[in-house]
């Protein structure tokens, strides 16, 4: 057990300097010496924990993801929020863009040359995002705050749609095409949720200064 905990902390320990250079350095601009040296581990320990460099940032990803998904849990299943305000916070908190280290970990998940890795992500998303959504939901029902008989249906179509259609790999568009999308998006929401037009109009901030709402 002892050994098991010894070698946790060291991949934790690889993984944690990898995070900080990628964030300083990029991830092009960061080779495998680097973490070594700040590291201060041989080059064999580093091979034991990960094959490359690719793959220890594939476990940052894994990490990243896991961390937001248990944020957003515990905001979603905190009822001392209002609902139109968890819905917020759960969305902003699966942003990974809002992350320190975020922006680049999406550059490298964007690359063509890890589109299986982007869909794994994807696949994250569309399965485990939903259900968290759809508990705020139908708090909102109860509450007399929402109006739909489909809450995790509705959910799953919100989830599918942003992340296609605000995700650059898969919709090509103009800033200025992007930016027509989001009231638009919002307007069908409040159809699908049956609540008064405009009332959720304030989501328009989950999706930043230039429009990125997608978590993948």
């Amino acid at each position: 057990m002892r050994e098991m905990k010894k070698a946790e902390e060291r991949r934790n320990e690889i993984l944690d300097a990898a995070d900080e250079l990628f964030t300083q350095k990029g991830f092009d601009g960061t080779s495998t010496s680097n973490i070594l040296e700040k590291v201060g581990i041989a080059r064999g320990t580093l091979y034991y924990h990960f094959k490359s460099k690719e793959d220890i940032m594939d476990a940052l990803i894994e990490r990243y993801t896991s961390m937001m998904l248990a944020k957003a849990r515990a905001i979603a299943e905190d009822k001392s929020i209002a609902v139109n305000e968890r819905i917020l916070r759960v969305v902003m908190a699966l942003n990974i863009q809002h992350e320190n280290g975020g922006q680049e970990i999406m550059e490298h998940v964007h690359k063509p040359q890890n589109a299986l890795m982007h869909r794994k992500i994807q696949q994250v998303v569309m399965n485990q995002v939903p259900p968290i959504l759809t508990a705020i939901i139908r708090d909102g029902i109860e509450q007399g705050v929402y109006h739909t008989p489909y809450p995790y249906e509705c959910m799953e179509m919100i989830i599918a749609y942003t992340n296609a259609v605000f995700d650059d790999d898969l919709v090509l568009m103009t800033d200025e095409e992007r930016a027509a999308r989001i009231p638009a998006f919002i307007f069908n929401v409040e159809r699908m949720l049956g609540v008064e037009s405009g009332s959720l109009l304030y989501m328009m901030q989950m999706f930043g200064k230039d429009g990125e709402g997608s978590t993948t």
